[in-house]
């Protein structure tokens, strides 16, 4: 119970960065500065912990480059198509792909309660993509963008949950957070210049404050990786994107409406399923 708590506490501290994030217009200057802040809180945490054993190196350089590729995959996706389908379908594809990988690769054999949990909670997400419609082709760059951001999405969680085993885990969350928190800003620094910091006082807290959340929501899941199987994990995950959809409900005065509420109901369906489990 402790780990379904936590990754749902996760997930709704997603729900909230996402929320502080959707607030600044300039979404490759709110990026730099979710990294700066994110980035400083791992340094601090690098500088307490020291340096990570040899052998975790590998799983902290590719777990900082498939988050920078996230990055990246999730910006593209942006540009291309809308993010109430984008979105939903690069979190979506995670979970049934860590499914996959725990049982093909890691020998994670997940009971058939728990993995039917996931597969809905996956279904519940996916089709989100068709609330406004059925895609059409020219949406299609914008899909597999957003398909391929969701394999990235699928590969740091397994490497994170592989590495959590092997170290300590405040040493190597504050490792990776360090690295990939301030390459973000440098690399938008040289793209644009300093400007990105001189922004609104609001959207400048709004960004260095959504890093700390960020920072926060991972921490749980991957002190859940600890403790749970990867496949329900990973679901569970990203059901943040209901609790966004409620917050846009309740802040911005999105439209719920009754297809999402559907679909939030197959969501906490696998929700209950994964708990039983």
């Amino acid at each position: 119970m402790a780990v379904l708590l936590a990754v749902l506490g996760a997930a709704v501290l997603h729900a909230v960065w996402n929320a502080l994030a959707h607030g600044v217009p300039d979404r490759l200057g709110g990026f730099a500065l979710l990294g700066l802040s994110s980035g400083t809180c791992g340094l601090v945490t690098v500088v307490i912990t020291g340096l990570p054993p040899a052998r975790v190196w590998p799983y902290i350089i590719a777990s900082v480059l498939l988050h920078l590729a996230y990055y990246g995959g999730l910006l593209a996706s942006y540009q291309l198509g809308q993010f109430s389908q984008v979105y939903p379908l690069a979190r979506g594809t995670s979970p049934w792909v860590v499914a996959v990988v725990a049982i093909v690769v890691l020998h994670q054999e997940p009971v058939p309660v728990e993995l039917a949990g996931v597969l809905l909670i996956s279904a519940g997400l996916i089709a989100l993509v068709f609330i406004g419609g059925r895609p059409t082709r020219r949406q299609s760059p914008a899909l597999l963008a957003a398909f391929g951001t969701g394999l990235t999405i699928a590969a740091y969680t397994v490497v994170d949950g592989v590495a959590v085993h092997k170290v300590a885990l405040a040493s190597y969350m504050g490792w990776v957070f360090m690295l990939q928190g301030l390459i973000v800003p440098l690399l938008v620094l040289c793209r644009r210049g300093p400007g990105f910091l001189t922004v609104e006082r609001r959207f400048l807290y709004a960004g260095l404050g959504g890093g700390v959340v960020s920072l926060a929501a991972y921490g749980l899941v991957l002190w859940a990786q600890t403790r749970g199987t990867l496949a329900s994990i990973a679901a569970l995950r990203e059901t943040s994107i209901i609790f966004g959809a409620i917050i846009g409900a309740l802040f911005f005065g999105e439209r719920f409406g009754p297809k999402r509420a559907l679909a939030a109901a197959v969501v906490v369906a696998g929700i209950v399923l994964i708990s039983a489990g």
